[in-house]
């Protein structure tokens, strides 16, 4: 198998599973975060007037991965390039508007966003490296992969508009407003899972961090949003199953 054809058997395949892929990363930080908390002089923020804030510093670069995210599947039509499925690539049109006009893969700038935070938490430099270096190596041969189909696709429509859009860091010009109206429904039922377990982690390793060092100074913002947004998770799961069950 020629290179080019290996590198978007690869993204395939990794698209399939890139929900579940990353946890191994997150588990790897988990335990580097427990093995700081047990070790605080190699943590130089611990106990200092300076933790909480940079914890929250963290909470926020994923909160504006989340942003990304909502903004751009809300103003995604259905079927275009801008969401896939697990069964394969779908694309009925090309979107170039929106977040599409400043970068050709925003979802995956959204994506990245909401894992750093997770890594900027273990205050671990070499992991945050290490997490930034391991994340383009993945998502490059997935974004290769969409990029190879919809060149197939659309052809020189393509081309032409990725020409003048960049692939992951976004430009700062250009941006042309999307034609669709936001979709608040599309973003209650795809993000519900993001933004639940994105508080359920931090949560995680906020509760684990204070309870194998004995001291009970947890960030009750993270707790607080964590019962928020699982509760509200549950249910609009709940509603969508009375909806089917309806129909």
């Amino acid at each position: 198998m020629a290179l080019r054809e290996e590198i978007e058997s690869q993204g395939n395949w990794l698209f399939r599973y890139r929900s579940y892929l990353p946890l191994i990363i997150v588990g790897i930080g988990l335990w580097l975060y427990l093995k700081t908390e047990l070790n605080p002089d190699h943590y130089f923020f611990q106990q200092s007037s300076l933790e909480y804030p940079y914890e929250m510093f963290a909470v926020l670069v994923s909160l504006i991965g989340f942003a990304i995210r909502v903004y751009t599947v809300g103003y995604t039509p259905m079927n275009t390039s801008g969401r896939n499925t697990a069964a394969g690539q779908v694309a009925d049109s090309l979107n170039t508007l929106g977040a599409y006009s400043l970068v050709r893969h925003p979802l995956y700038v959204g994506n990245f966003l909401m894992w750093l935070g997770l890594a900027l938490w273990t205050a671990n430099f070499w992991f945050i490296i290490a997490f930034c270096l391991l994340y383009w190596v993945y998502y490059e041969r997935i974004m290769y992969a969409e990029e190879e189909f919809l060149r197939r696709k659309f052809g020189e429509t393509y081309v032409t508009w990725a020409a003048g859009v960049p692939a992951f860091i976004p430009k700062l010009s250009g941006f042309q407003k999307p034609e669709a109206t936001f979709n608040w429904r599309k973003i209650f039922e795809k993000e519900k899972n993001g933004i639940f377990a994105l508080f359920l982690l931090f949560t995680t390793f906020n509760v684990l961090g204070e309870y194998i060092t004995g001291r009970n100074d947890y960030n009750y913002f993270l707790i607080a949003m964590c019962i928020l947004t699982g509760l509200s998770y549950i249910a609009l799961k709940y509603m969508k199953m009375r909806r089917a069950a309806q129909a």
